[in-house]
């Protein structure tokens, strides 16, 4: 792209959505052609803290290129916003994907995911993945079970002990009683 010199408000612009695709763990891009601005006040609204901005491809490229993102530049076609997640990017896929079904006229087009481009594709694979917090809790109850499980291990050569001592002392009574 040859870097011609660009007015203050768009180099402002610019500079914002380099911020943007540097700070967020994942960017996803959208067509929202044909939404209305309630449809695109709904979508912001189920997006809770991810920022849903429309963007002039021309500058969302440039910002791209800014932040060291390579690939995105085909994903740059016909009316663009993107999605910078701030949160969960589980769960802002899943929302864009629920909010895609019901409003067949969005389309996924693709994004950024921690600095490599990814393909639409690849967005639905983030989508069906479990949130971090599900995640989290598997992981803690994965945890908790085999510290159970080593518990009882480590109790039961004590256990035992126990029982061999009480038996040595019940044959050692007998023995002194019948002497």
């Amino acid at each position: 792209m040859a870097d011609k010199p660009i007015r203050s408000d768009k180099a402002t612009a610019v500079a914002e959505l380099t911020e943007n695709f540097r700070n967020a763990p994942a960017t996803l891009l959208t067509e929202y052609r044909g939404l209305t601005v309630k449809q695109l006040t709904e979508l912001r609204r189920t997006l809770g803290k991810t920022t849903y901005t429309v963007a002039k491809n021309t500058l969302a490229k440039r910002a791209a290129t800014d932040a060291g993102i390579e690939g995105l530049d085909k994903l740059f076609t016909g009316p663009t916003a993107l999605a910078f997640v701030s949160g969960d990017p589980v769960e802002a896929a899943k929302s864009l994907r629920e909010f895609a079904k019901a409003n067949p006229l969005l389309v996924i087009k693709g994004g950024v995911f921690e600095g490599k481009a990814i393909t639409a594709a690849e967005v639905a694979k983030i989508a069906d993945l479990e949130s971090r917090d599900v995640l989290l809790a598997k992981l803690a109850g994965a945890m908790k079970a085999n510290l159970s499980k080593a518990a009882a291990l480590f109790q039961a050569p004590l256990s035992q002990a126990v029982r061999t001592v009480a038996a040595l002392q019940d044959k050692r009574e007998k023995e002194d009683a019948a002497a």
